[in-house]
């Protein structure tokens, strides 16, 4: 018996196979295994990184990649631990509100020398350009897509109340909207974002009365003033108040993202301010015969300032591979691959020539980003301060300050006093 087990460990380490937990298992010294953290998380959404990330190990057999998926509300705080214990990490995914806070800590490379090399650097929309370099103006990140805002709107419902023309001036659909409201008992004309960073759909509205807001720093003007503190910011915030008192049933001051789409899909809303991904859960509920989306409608100002949200990929420091984690990098941030991906889950890709060579993002209901994306004159980026120690309460900030004001408790002046002291103290 000894003999044969001993001419059978023999075999065992010629060929390369070895016992583990009673189950002979190969073994490839060659292999690297490359763990990545991903932080949208949700189950279509993996799935799809699954496919890609299989896709390339068929193409690199001697790279395994470890997907982890923590649960979406868990997720960024699950990341942070694990890069601040200092986790051999080789990809992660990181938000634009969260990567100033992992280059303070020195977590994540600088990836200027693999951008410098690579081929599809110059195919990158200037909008992608600006995301990596979000901290210090360096590239720490490639952003995988883009949320930007457009305006949902149930066409059926214009419709039976005689509405054929859709609005264009932010003025043009709060009239509407007040005006459907009026008509029907349970129909309101506006679907409100009362919580859940609110301050990305107000701001998109009120700010476009506001001239000379900065790009540079949404919350400023370009006389370094704070954007509302002038006429026309003050009438801005009053008309968005009249929207709400006028065209928002009263428990829309606590609806987040699940309470606008069900409002919507119902009927009983009529205009919605949302992202493209949007589109995909909209459509499983109605047809293009019951609503479209155009381009946001512009204020005062004769421009619509639009916020670009992103989420990119990152390779921590901690990485043993950087080189390979890189390459992984490459690999689904090129045009094809995040093309594809952007299709299935419903934002903005990356890639410039994803906009000329893919139907799907240039025509329908994604012809309305094409719009935003390519009439700089009208549509205009503007950043908000991601890199500004004051960022990350702002939100609750915001939200606070704006519902106080919007049920009577606070005045405008009070309002804007208080954020302007915020965003200065």
């Amino acid at each position: 018996m000894k003999k044969i087990t001993h001419v059978l460990f023999m075999f065992l380490a010629i060929t390369g196979i070895s016992f583990i937990g009673g189950c002979a298992k190969e073994q490839n010294d060659n292999t690297i295994t490359l763990t990545f953290v991903e932080v949208m998380t949700s189950p279509s959404r993996t799935a799809q990184l699954q496919k890609i990330i299989a896709d390339y190990q068929k193409l690199h057999p001697n790279i395994k990649i470890n997907l982890i998926s923590p649960p979406y509300e868990q997720a960024d705080n699950k990341l942070t631990m694990m890069l601040n214990s200092n986790q051999a990490l080789d990809i992660v995914e990181v938000r634009d509100h969260t990567i100033k806070t992992y280059v303070n800590n020195a977590k994540l490379h600088d990836l200027s020398d693999y951008i410098s090399k690579w081929d599809d650097r110059s195919d990158l929309l200037p909008l992608a350009v600006a995301a990596s370099k979000t901290v210090d103006d360096t590239p720490y990140l490639i952003p995988q897509f883009f949320y930007i805002k457009g305006l949902f709107i149930r066409t059926d419902i214009l419709k039976k109340h005689g509405y054929t023309k859709m609005p264009t001036t932010i003025e043009e659909m709060y009239k509407i909207s007040k005006e459907i409201t009026q008509k029907t008992p349970g129909q309101y004309g506006f679907c409100f974002r009362g919580k859940g960073d609110a301050f990305k759909t107000s701001d998109m509205l009120i700010f476009a009365d506001i001239p000379n807001v900065s790009v540079d720093n949404i919350y400023t003007t370009t006389d370094g003033k704070y954007v509302l503190d002038n006429p026309a910011g003050k009438q801005a915030l009053t008309d968005y108040a009249e929207l709400f008192k006028k065209a928002v049933p009263a428990d829309g001051i606590n609806w987040g993202f699940n309470e606008q789409i069900n409002a919507f899909v119902s009927g009983s809303t009529v205009f919605l301010v949302q992202d493209p991904d949007t589109v995909s859960l909209v459509s499983e509920h109605l047809t293009e015969e019951q609503y479209t989306v155009i381009p946001m409608p512009i204020g005062k100002s004769s421009k619509s300032y639009l916020d670009y949200g992103f989420a990119g990929l990152s390779i921590p420091k901690t990485s043993k591979h950087p080189n390979e984690a890189w390459d992984f990098i490459a690999y689904i941030s090129s045009a094809k691959v995040n093309a594809e991906f952007c299709k299935e889950y419903g934002p903005l890709p990356i890639m410039a020539s994803a906009y000329k060579n893919d139907p799907h993002f240039s025509t329908g209901l994604y012809k309305a980003w094409n719009t935003e994306m390519t009439t700089s004159d009208t549509y205009v980026f503007a950043k908000y301060p991601l890199d500004s120690e004051k960022y990350p309460g702002w939100s609750q900030v915001e939200q606070q300050g704006m519902q106080a004001f919007l049920i009577g408790e606070k005045t405008v002046d009070e309002t804007i006093d208080m954020w302007k002291k915020y965003w200065q103290k």
